[in-house]
């Protein structure tokens, strides 16, 4: 657009203003300059692609808004959806298209002001309203566990409505998860399969924390076709800081509260064949009562291994039958040797105590068994078997991160004395 007609109208508002009394003469505004002129109505001036007469938009198609003719321009446009997010967008450097370059909300109604100036450089504006169409699927996200109190090493758990597997899908979706704590903690989600996240602070939650769990997705677009449903939040607080360690080479388990011993146990642990895991567990939930068979863990009926026994106070620690239990057949072992099948008993008494002690959430930590490391995923939470910077690198958030996807564990629930 050619300045020249600006120029010439602004000296000749200062000619003007030399040759009459102050306030005789106004050119543009009070002050004479034409942008401080009340804006004009910019509606003939400017066209946008979104549907009229009620329709709704397609959220998959950008938002375009076009200067008419070449004797004005665009200068700015804003575009902002009921909840207050901003649309970003991109304007040609003649001022006559604008298009958005972020996604739009499904289902939502956005509100976009048009800033536009004529040749003579005199502002106008439109303002408009347009909705979009809801999204035709929803991915939606239910968290875990339930509402409640946990102890400080309970990971926070997403399950997806819809696999996703593109990296960039998934960092939409993990940006929209949030998770506050109070005290504020240093922590990350981590990608346990396509449909599954999992977050841990990096060290364990403090003692008394407060932890709200939220996933902003709704009407965001996540992928091809795909955008965000509502997902209901949790909230989730962290109790005391209890802290159990079996050790195997000793046949003792030790017992902490906030840092302080609070019991010693005399244990037995799994003998060899059947070690019991070592490694970081926690506690799944406690079962007054249990019956354990060997025939569930692939122990032949019959054989010398074999077992069907009536077990009582049983904290659970892994899917595949690992508890914390009532082993009263075993008292002359406790503190001295290993005679399990891979669960860690103690005494009625001791069992009852440690079941009423500890609650879902608690640290249960096996040292010294000639058994495997607890995996991560699949069986229980093992997830603080993982170094900080291997559970960081399960975040799509973080630069050159590989899928983290683990099988299940094929003996889930088969329990083990």
């Amino acid at each position: 657009m050619n300045d020249t007609p600006r120029i010439r109208t602004v000296l000749s508002c200062t000619l003007l203003a030399l040759l009459v009394s102050a306030g005789a003469i106004a050119c543009g505004g009070p002050d004479g300059h034409p942008l401080s002129a009340k804006p004009y109505d910019a509606a003939e001036q400017v066209s946008f692609n979104a549907p009229a007469d009620g329709r709704k938009a397609d959220p998959d198609k950008a938002l375009e808004i076009t200067a008419k003719g070449s004797e004005g321009r665009i200068t700015d446009v804003t575009a902002v959806d009921a909840t207050g997010h901003h649309l970003a967008g991109e304007l040609t450097a003649d001022g006559q298209r604008w298009r958005s370059t972020g996604s739009l909300t499904a289902g939502g109604r956005y509100t976009v002001k048009v800033s536009t100036e004529d040749e003579d450089g005199a502002p106008g504006v439109r303002t408009f309203t347009f909705e979009t169409s809801p999204a035709k699927q929803g991915l939606t996200v239910k968290f875990g566990p339930e509402a409640g109190t946990y102890g400080v090493g309970q990971p926070i758990t997403a399950d997806l409505s819809v696999p996703v597997k593109d990296r960039a899908a998934r960092a939409v979706v993990e940006r929209a998860l949030k998770v506050r704590s109070t005290p504020a903690v240093d922590g990350s989600w981590h990608w346990v399969d396509d449909k599954k996240l999992h977050f841990r602070p990096k060290d364990y939650w403090p003692a008394g924390a407060a932890v709200a769990v939220a996933a902003n997705l709704s009407g965001v677009k996540v992928g091809d076709k795909l955008y965000g449903g509502e997902s209901k939040p949790l909230q989730l607080t962290i109790g005391d800081r209890v802290e159990a360690v079996a050790d195997a080479g000793s046949h003792y388990m030790t017992v902490r509260r906030n840092g302080e011993v609070i019991n010693t146990i005399p244990v037995t642990t799994g003998k060899p064949g059947f070690s019991t895991r070592n490694g970081i567990k926690v506690i799944l939930g406690k079962e007054y009562f249990v019956r354990m068979r060997g025939t569930s863990v692939g122990i032949a009926e019959g054989s010398a291994e074999s077992y069907d026994l009536p077990v009582y106070y049983a904290t659970r620690v892994t899917w595949s039958g690992e508890y914390v239990h009532a082993a009263p057949w075993s008292v002359g072992s406790q503190g001295v040797a290993n005679v399990s099948h891979g669960c860690v008993g103690m005494s009625t008494a001791n069992a009852a105590w440690f079941f009423n002690t500890v609650r879902p959430g608690d640290i249960v930590q096996t040292v010294n068994s000639a058994g495997n490391m607890m995996d991560p995923f699949g069986n229980g939470f093992g997830d603080w078997n993982l170094p900080w910077d291997k559970w960081r690198q399960g975040s799509a958030l973080v630069a050159d991160t590989k899928s983290a996807a683990h099988q299940p564990d094929p003996t889930r629930l088969r329990p083990s004395i």
